[in-house]
């Protein structure tokens, strides 16, 4: 809690506090006791309203979100044993920390793979809900339209870096005192499938392969900073959970989720489902510039990463089951 005090100027020059001024009545008990009336009121409402923002899902910051995002895009492709990937390791951790989460390494090494997830933990409740997105970005843009281009790094901007600016903002305005047990998972070596001596979802299948107790759901976010922002269900998602989500986004007036299904999509949900733990993956998978060098941060919003963030922190506080 802040409370700043402001110091007074008479009109025209600097008030002196020392100095006597023959125009100001001595102070009464009556004017003392309304002034400490009005310095505690105003502590109160700080203290309430300070209370309001920690306790109240409306205060995801799509605009923080986007910040977020363009970090990551600073640091450079965050490709699988650069530079850029180890550091943006260590930020995540750090921002997570900073929002008061306890922060778990995930160090593995699956089916000959060496993986980095990180797992940022919260509360104690009988409900245990797990969100994940993937922090790395894919090694070639193999899908870039100029064939001179494709043995370049994915810049990663919605493909990568918007699920991770989503779940970290997600960190700070979650309430402390939910009564859930909530885990925040950055799968590593997500994004490199088709490529010679490569596999998708590696982090995520490491994870799930590791759980010694089965969550409740998992919801996966990958691609969701797409300016022009299009969720469909995804057919292979959990249907009572991808009802439920959606549903919540209707109410909200979100028409960026819409109401009928369209890809059957392999990404980080498809190890839970197939562990038996219900799952849904968020994914706007109508996005042009998925896999190329145009992935740029001019392609996702901070009004799509709002859209996103707020439905899911509403869906968390409401979800009973």
């Amino acid at each position: 809690m802040r409370i700043f005090l402001f110091s007074r100027q008479k009109s025209g020059r600097k008030y002196n506090a020392h100095s006597h001024n023959p125009y100001e009545k001595p102070k009464t008990v009556k004017s003392i006791i309304l002034t400490t009336l009005i310095l505690t009121t105003t502590i109160y409402i700080s203290y309430a309203i300070t209370k309001l923002i920690n306790n109240h899902p409306g205060q995801f910051n799509g605009e923080r979100a986007f910040l977020d995002a363009a970090y990551q895009l600073s640091l450079g492709p965050r490709v699988l044993g650069s530079t850029a990937h180890q550091k943006v390791r260590s930020w995540i951790i750090s921002e997570l920390k900073a929002a008061g989460w306890v922060v778990e390494n995930q160090d593995a090494n699956w089916k000959g793979y060496p993986i980095h997830n990180i797992v940022a933990k919260r509360g104690n409740g009988n409900q245990w809900v797990i969100l994940g997105a993937h922090y790395d970005s894919r090694l070639v843009s193999d899908r870039d339209p100029d064939p001179t281009l494709r043995n370049q790094p994915v810049p990663g901007a919605n493909d990568g870096a918007s699920g991770v600016a989503v779940l970290l903002e997600l960190a700070r305005c979650l309430p402390r005192n939910l009564d859930k047990t909530i885990w925040l998972v950055f799968f590593d070596a997500e994004d490199n499938g088709n490529l010679a001596g490569n596999e998708w979802i590696i982090g995520s299948q490491a994870f799930v392969g590791n759980l010694s107790e089965k969550p409740d759901q998992a919801i996966i976010i990958d691609m969701i900073g797409d300016i022009d922002l299009n969720i469909y269900k995804e057919k292979n998602s959990n249907y009572e959970i991808t009802e439920s989500i959606w549903g919540v986004a209707d109410r909200l007036g979100y028409e960026e989720f819409i109401l009928e299904p369209k890809y059957r999509i392999l990404d980080d949900h498809i190890p839970f489902l197939e562990a038996g733990i219900p799952a849904v993956d968020i994914i706007d998978f109508d996005y042009p510039f998925w896999h190329t060098t145009q992935d740029t941060l001019d392609k996702i919003s901070a009004q799509s990463l709002q859209v996103v963030g707020y439905t899911l922190c509403v869906w968390l506080m409401e979800i009973n089951y």
